[in-house]
């Protein structure tokens, strides 16, 4: 992203309102995440409507996966989800809801295509559980310590199921979210 410059915002300042509308207007039509951010900012969009719909971006890429190989078409929508997690955190910039969305990927992943970590390609595999690890870092990073208990049964079964597949990963997984 370009660093704005001293005299770029002196020209800014100078334009009249209906300029620096006509350039917003024009700006938001052609950016569909600028479209987004300005009307959470314009508080047209609530948190919990952006939640949803990228929710349900994330379920129809997961869902609507397919190819000659499951769970390559998978990996590939998992780094899909992943993207529109940071698209949403970028707009809102609220980590709980971010932790939601990482979990709301999770459940869909563990609750529907935990058949494809058996597959012979194990990306998808790696992927969750690079996904899983991810999840419980910023759960540490950014919330609070009485949070903890609320995820730590759901993700011990999660690591759970990745440890019981005894497939090899080229990172440490813990075996259990500890509570401190």
């Amino acid at each position: 992203m370009p660093a704005v410059s001293p005299a770029f915002r002196k020209a800014v300042k100078q334009l009249s309102e209906k300029e620096k509308e006509a350039i917003i207007l024009k700006a938001a039509r052609r950016d569909a995440e600028l479209y987004d951010l300005l009307s959470y900012e314009l508080q047209e969009l609530t948190l919990e409507e952006l939640f949803e719909q990228s929710a349900d971006k994330i379920q129809e890429l997961l869902v609507n996966a397919s190819g000659r190989s499951l769970a390559k078409a998978l990996t590939k929508a998992l780094r899909k989800a992943v993207k529109e997690i940071a698209r949403f955190k970028r707009i809102t910039k609220d980590p709980k809801s971010e932790i939601e969305l990482h979990l709301y990927t999770l459940r869909q992943i563990f609750n529907n295509f935990s058949g494809q970590f058996d597959s012979y390609y194990k990306s998808f595999y790696t992927a969750t559980a690079r996904l899983l690890l991810r999840t419980i870092q910023l759960i540490r990073k950014n919330l609070h310590e009485d949070y903890y208990l609320e995820y730590k049964s759901e993700l011990d079964d999660f690591l759970q199921q990745i440890h019981s597949r005894k497939k090899p990963l080229t990172f440490a997984l813990p075996q259990e979210f500890e509570v401190d």
